[in-house]
């Protein structure tokens, strides 16, 4: 059995495979390309059986008697570019906020000048530091200990694109938090413990489901099933959305908005939210289509309502 490559793109035939069986797979496909192509390693490659747009990607699993293309059948092929791992990419995005954190808490004086650290320092500069240390180091810990990738890799411009995103809002909100002349919360220490508690409560809780959607995967597997609250009650928002891990994650930060009063920190997680919500949509949508008997009650991200 042969397998003809075209370009996904332009249809121009691009080589033949030969020595293919019917049991063969995508991965078989992919290492058979990689050897007459050696620039495009399996994880960069990307196939179809058509080019419509809306052909979906081929599973690395998938057979291809099941495509049902013939003994000289046709494949369409998709270069993703030069890819880098999930855990490298998480890693920079993540360890980069809090490099980019301190110097402001620190108030070094190429920041806010050599009088920076003359003003008095308030209970919620250093509070609102604590949690963004805690944050950051848990999302750290979580990659190392914690995520199981359903793919290795990424396009390695995401790791510009991320990391920009990240750090930048780091300096943004990290500037006004700690600045000498940073004005504390509205209604005193009532407001940030209140904001501190949500941030807290939230921070379990998306821990909590990750290690719970850690769980239905198995290690070395893509096998993917359709979460359920269990005994930790953190897991009961599972009832209500697809993504709880979201929904914690916008919880926490807006418990730091509350907490620092901060414009800056407002907008990080508004744009958090947009983001998270594109996600959460995503994901939803992928349950209902592959679990004929997936909760028809849930929403995605806020429960009741989106």
């Amino acid at each position: 059995m042969k397998v003809v490559v075209k370009h996904v793109k332009s249809g121009k035939t691009q080589c033949t495979l030969d020595g293919l069986e019917p049991d063969s797979t995508i991965s078989d496909v992919k290492r058979r390309y990689h050897a007459q192509m050696p620039a495009k390693y399996p994880d960069r490659q990307q196939w179809k059986t058509g080019q419509d747009r809306k052909d979906k990607p081929l599973k690395n699993e998938v057979t291809l008697d099941s495509l049902r293309i013939g003994d000289s059948g046709i494949l369409y092929f998709k270069d993703l570019g030069p890819q880098i791992g999930w855990t490298t990419v998480f890693l920079t995005e993540y360890a980069g906020p809090l490099l980019v954190y301190l110097p402001f808490f620190f108030r070094l004086p190429f920041i806010y000048g050599q009088d920076g650290k003359s003003f008095p320092v308030s209970v919620v500069v250093n509070v609102a530091a604590a949690c963004w240390v805690l944050h950051y180091a848990k999302r750290l810990l979580e990659t190392i200990f914690v995520h199981r990738f359903s793919h290795a890799t990424m396009p390695i411009a995401n790791i510009f694109k991320n990391s920009g995103y990240y750090w930048g809002f780091a300096a943004f909100v990290a500037y006004f938090v700690n600045h000498p002349l940073y004005t504390p919360a509205m209604y005193g220490i009532v407001q940030v413990y209140t904001g501190l508690a949500l941030f807290i409560v939230c921070e379990i809780g998306n821990l909590s489901t990750h290690i719970t959607l850690r769980n239905l995967r198995p290690q070395g597997t893509k096998k993917r099933k359709i979460p359920y609250p269990d005994s930790n009650p953190f897991s009961m928002l599972f009832s209500l959305v697809s993504c709880p891990n979201y929904t914690y994650e916008v919880g926490a930060w807006l418990g730091f908005t509350i907490m620092t009063q901060s414009f800056p920190a407002l907008l990080f997680t508004l744009a958090g939210l947009g983001q998270m919500t594109q996600w959460a949509l995503g994901k939803h949508r992928n349950y209902r289509k592959e679990f004929e008997k997936y909760p028809r009650g849930r929403k995605a991200i806020i429960p009741f309502v989106l």
